[in-house]
């Protein structure tokens, strides 16, 4: 059965947008990530992510250790392949590290990490992090020389960055008779597929949404949708418990029709 990630990064920005700086004490304000991530747990997620960034600009430390400490299903942690990100995971002990680009001036992440272009490294980070008894996943693109790159380096997992889809989808209604929708989907699917023959877990996300899912969730052999932005968003009407709920239950219909 498909599997529901829930990025709650957002939840602290709402937070950071009035307690940044602040000098907290044992109140570190509100809405707590943490708390969001137990509402989200109630509504069915499968699994909680949160990006510790460099500049901290959302999520900061003592969120992550609450979390690993109180999160009852699956706790990833999305991370730069930065000495700073590989000891904390390797201090903290997340079941998951996906390694991510991060840029300082981007809103969200923008682009699949460049596993191609720099295979030492990413052998080097990704042996750490397994070694610390971690599963390891790769951001990338729908990209056939960034799947066996990944592969070649050691990933368990590679998550398809669904972006390009989802600006596609917007831009054509959804309509699947259209051939640009068609090839963005099947550019995913495609690398799915390979990510599946290669003995990895085939995984896909960014920017999808309560309108645009239902494609991506009817993939052959996807196994954990990652979303974030459009649940946060969808929580402020209906709570968090509500809006993982209803995503969940969408996926779960598209999954079993596909």
């Amino acid at each position: 059965m498909i599997q529901l990630g829930v990025n709650i990064d957002h939840v602290a920005t709402l937070r950071q947008a009035r307690y940044r700086g602040a000098d907290h004490g044992q109140d570190w304000g509100e809405p707590d990530p943490v708390r969001a991530a137990h509402e989200a747990e109630l509504g069915g997620a499968d699994g909680i992510t949160v990006h510790l960034r460099e500049d901290r600009r959302h999520i900061q430390d003592r969120d992550v250790e609450l979390l690993r400490r109180l999160v009852k299903v699956k706790l990833n942690l999305e991370m730069a392949a930065t000495d700073e990100m590989v000891t904390i995971a390797e201090r903290l002990g997340p079941h998951t590290a996906m390694l991510v680009p991060e840029g300082r001036e981007e809103v969200t992440t923008e682009g699949g990490l460049d596993v191609a272009g720099q295979p030492g490294r990413m052998a080097d980070v990704v042996g750490r992090l397994k070694a610390a008894g971690l599963i390891v996943s790769a951001f990338i693109d729908a990209d056939p020389e960034q799947v066996q790159a990944s592969h070649d380096a050691g990933f368990d997992v590679c998550e398809v960055h669904t972006g390009p889809y989802a600006e596609v989808f917007e831009a054509t209604g959804g309509d699947r008779r259209r051939d640009e929708l068609r090839r963005a989907l099947e550019s995913v699917s495609q690398a799915g597929d390979l990510i599946r023959s290669l003995g990895m877990r085939f995984n896909a996300g960014h920017a999808l949404n309560y309108h645009n899912v239902g494609p991506i969730a009817g993939l052959r052999g996807i196994e954990e949708l990652h979303i974030g932005h459009a649940i946060v968003s969808r929580s402020v009407y209906v709570g968090m418990r509500g809006a993982v709920s209803e995503m969940k239950a969408l996926m779960t219909r598209f999954a079993c029709s596909g």
